[in-house]
Formats: structure tokens, C-alpha cells, sequence
């Protein structure tokens, strides 16, 4: 006789086969059901705010930028007055022969010290288009910096999620070994009995040993899972919330997904700066083939002690306007001027390819996360199938009807179906995540996560118009 109690949200079915624990309903999110909701649990906008505050790929990409930002100020010191200064100073020994054969000695100590300045006029507008190709490089090292950003971001989601299904994984796993070991025990003693064959043990303890090696593998891949979230997010997992998915943030269609990662994907944006900056290389290789011009102005103080000089001090100064014209190089600059010329046909060829693979990978995603909810849905419905059906095993195979293999077959199958589903959620928030980081806008902004936004532009204001200084805006 077959007798239901309702416990806790799940059936538990009481027949000669022993307590079996099945599932009535699955949760919507398989992902949460792990662990229980606690105070302390880390949701996965957190976990996404401390990656994007400590990953050290992301601040090793802040730090270069950093470095290029200064190639600006490189750039603008070509408009700026270049100062040398200089002293000289020595002792010298001297021993002339005069005509009547005399001999005079001496032991100087000349000096000299001088300064000069220099200040460019003009040099074939270099230093102005290196300005211009040095700003370029912000810009794109900016992109750069965004599409890095957005990557880290996207690991951490991934990282955050593969621990929450693995959890769940594991605590099937460790559920399905309980239903085996319980079995196990009920056909030992149906075997006692004389209702069973040796055959139905044997199947029975198989079935328990491919279970435990099933749970094995979940553990290794849950500590696989949580040494990486540690990696990406900087601290070993507690309790994690349920992640959801980002549809709020998502265009509507294929159409507008492609348009949004071709012009606003940060991969597409860099290249694009980048055929600017190799445009402007051009013209930087073509203007040292004009003229040049400069000043320089100069003063000097120089004291010689030579007995046999007519004079024993010296003040200079001059100044003096000088301009320099190329006729032949050895083809030196031709060169670089084809050179330039060819790099910028490549940067424009390299930013059609970017934008094809934008494009691509928009199309990708989208279409992975389409796919990604109906795999869930289809998982959902494949779970409540299979949970029925054991029921329906369980209550045949208690009636006679049903072997002990087929009982065990329906429970292979039930738990099969829960990991499809496990696996479909969460790979149905990443796709999410994927898309949104295909059409450029996986960000801090858009997430509007609880972290201040790294502003690159704040670092450049610092640098930009600095004259001197040694030391960085951060104090090194």
C-alpha cells in the first residue's frame, strides 16, 4: 500500500521499495538552490564590483593607459623652449719654448660656463600632428582599456554562475547517491527476502558506485569553479544569491544588435582610432621633408689664466636664427613616408575585419541566447517529466511490474535531466551577459553597479599640460 506526505515542497513516497525523496517541482532558478538565502550572501552585482575594482588584468590595463596619456606631454614639449646648461672646468699644464730658447711653465685652471636655449619654429608641422596622433592613442588606448574592462567583467559572471551550478550539481549528486544507497539496501533485503536475483544487487551497486564517481566529479569541478572565481573576483565564494539574466539591457532585435556592436563595440571604436593615428603618422614622415627652423640664444663666461693670451676672461652671448632645408637623405624619408602609408591601409583593413567581427559575435550571441531560453524551458519541462515518471516506476516496480534496473534507470534519467536544466540556466545568464558585452555596453554605467567608474580622463587632465615633476599624480 502506497501512502504520500507532503514535506518541505517534496513528495515523499513510502512503499516496500524504502523512502525515495522526489522532486515534485523544480525552481525556477536551479542556480539558487544550493545554498539558502542569507544575509551575508554575495549577490552577483557585488561579486562583479570587487572584479571591477582588484582584478589585476584590469589595473595592469589602467596602469598602461596611464602610460600613454603621457605620450601627449611628450608630444607638446616640442612647442616648449629646450635649456642646456653647462660648466666646464679643469686644470692644465703648460711649457712653452719661446724663440730665445727659454722655457716658460705654467699650471692653469680654465672654465667655462655657458646656457643656452632653443625654441623650435617651425619643423614641417611634426609637432603638431604628434600631438594629434599621441591624442589619437589616448582615445583608442581608451577603447582599449573599455574592451578589457568589459572582458573582466564577463569572466566574472562566468566564474560567479559556474559556482552556483556546480553547487547545485553537487547537492544532485549527493541526492541521487542517497536514492542509490537506499535502493541498494532495498534490494539487499528483497534479495534476503527471495523477491530479487543477485542480478538486481549487482545493478543496484553499480549504479551506487557510478554515482559516487558522478559526485566526485561534481566536487573537482566545484573546486575547479571556486579557485577561478577567486582568481577573477579576488575572494574565495560564501553563499552566493541567484544570478539572473540582463534581457532589461538587451536590443530587440538581431538587426539592432549588429548595428549597436559595429559602431559603439569598444574593439571598433580602438581601430577605428588607430586609422586616424596611422593617417596622422603620414603626414609626421612627410613634414621631414620641409624645412626647419629654430632659434637659439645663448651666454657664456670663460676664465683662462695662459700667461701668453692676450686676454684672460671672456662674456659671450649671442642669439641666432637658424633654418635647415633637406635636398637628399639617402631616400631615408621617402621610406617612412611610404612606410606610413602602407601601415594606414592595414589599420583600415584590420578595422573591417574588427567590424565583421563584431558583427559576427553579435549575431553569435544573440542567437546563443535565444537558443539559451528555450533549452531552459525545454530543461523545466524534461525535469517535471522525469519526476513523474519515477513516481510512476516506483509505483509499478512496487506492484510488481517493474524491475529493479528500470527504477534505476528512471533515477539516471531524473538526475540527467536536472543537470541539462542546471547547465541551461546557467548558461542562459551568461548568454545574457554575452550579449550585452557583444554590443559594447557591459560596463559599470549600464550595470549600474555600486563601484565608482574608473575615468581614464581625470589621469590624462593631470598630465597633459605638466611642465616638470618627477613624481605621478598617484605620489610614486
Amino acid at each position: 500500500m502506497i501512502g504520500r506526505t507532503a514535506r518541505a515542497g517534496r513528495v515523499v513516497t513510502r512503499h516496500r521499495w524504502g523512502v525515495g525523496p522526489v522532486f515534485a517541482t523544480w525552481t525556477t532558478l536551479a542556480l539558487c538552490c544550493a545554498l539558502p538565502a542569507a544575509a551575508s550572501a554575495e549577490a552577483l552585482p557585488d561579486a562583479l564590483a570587487k572584479a571591477y575594482q582588484t582584478n589585476p588584468q584590469l589595473n595592469a590595463e589602467r596602469a598602461r593607459q596611464r602610460a600613454t596619456d603621457e605620450n601627449v606631454p611628450q608630444a607638446l614639449a616640442g612647442y616648449r623652449p629646450q635649456i642646456v646648461a653647462s660648466l666646464s672646468a679643469g686644470l692644465q699644464s703648460v711649457r712653452n719654448l719661446l724663440p730665445d730658447n727659454t722655457i716658460q711653465t705654467a699650471n692653469l685652471k680654465p672654465w667655462i660656463i655657458g646656457v643656452t636655449v632653443t625654441q623650435t619654429l617651425f619643423n614641417g608641422f611634426r609637432t603638431a600632428n604628434g600631438v594629434r596622433a599621441a591624442e589619437l592613442q589616448v582615445q583608442s588606448g581608451r577603447e582599449a582599456l573599455r574592451n578589457v574592462g568589459q572582458g573582466v567583467l564577463l569572466d566574472a559572471v562566468t566564474a560567479y554562475t559556474n559556482v552556483l551550478a556546480n553547487q547545485s550539481l553537487v547537492e544532485a549528486q549527493r541526492s541521487n547517491v542517497a536514492f542509490l544507497r537506499e535502493t541498494l539496501a532495498v534490494t539487499q533485503r528483497r534479495l534476503n527476502a527471495g523477491d530479487v536475483t543477485p542480478t538486481d544487487t549487482a545493478q543496484a551497486e553499480a549504479r551506487l558506485n557510478r554515482g559516487l564517481a558522478d559526485l566526485n566529479a561534481a566536487e573537482v569541478a566545484l573546486a575547479v569553479s571556486q579557485a577561478t572565481y577567486a582568481q577573477v573576483i579576488g575572494n574565495a565564494p560564501s553563499q552566493l544569491k541567484p544570478a539572473e539574466a540582463v534581457d532589461r539591457y538587451l536590443p530587440k532585435s538581431r538587426e539592432d544588435a549588429m548595428t549597436m556592436a559595429i559602431r559603439q563595440h569598444p574593439a571598433v571604436m580602438a581601430a577605428s582610432f588607430d586609422v586616424d593615428v596611422a593617417s596622422t603618422n603620414i603626414r609626421i614622415a612627410e613634414g621631414t621633408l620641409l624645412p626647419s627652423a629654430t632659434i637659439q640664444g645663448s651666454a657664456s663666461k670663460s676664465r683662462n689664466n695662459d700667461p701668453t693670451l692676450g686676454t684672460f676672461a671672456e662674456d659671450q652671448a649671442s642669439i641666432v636664427a637658424n633654418v635647415t632645408a633637406p635636398i637628399y637623405d639617402g631616400g631615408q624619408a621617402a621610406a617612412q613616408t611610404r612606410q606610413a602609408k602602407e601601415i594606414t591601409a592595414q589599420s583600415r583593413l584590420v578595422l573591417d575585419q574588427v567590424r565583421n567581427q563584431a558583427r559576427t559575435a553579435a549575431v553569435s550571441a544573440w542567437v546563443a541566447n535565444e537558443g539559451a531560453k528555450i533549452a531552459v524551458s525545454a530543461s523545466e519541462s524534461e525535469v517535471k517529466a522525469a519526476t513523474v515518471a519515477l513516481q510512476g516506476v516506483q509505483r509499478e516496480a512496487a506492484g510488481g511490474q517493474r524491475t529493479t534496473v528500470d527504477v534505476l534507470n528512471s533515477q539516471a534519467d531524473l538526475i540527467q535531466a536536472k543537470a541539462r536544466l542546471i547547465g541551461a540556466q546557467r548558461d542562459r545568464v551568461i548568454a545574457s551577459y554575452t550579449l550585452l558585452s557583444a554590443i559594447g555596453h557591459l560596463d559599470v554605467k549600464t550595470l549600474n553597479l555600486n563601484t565608482p567608474d574608473y575615468l581614464p580622463e581625470v589621469h590624462y587632465q593631470q598630465v597633459r599640460d605638466a611642465w616638470h615633476g618627477l613624481r605621478t599624480p598617484s605620489g610614486q
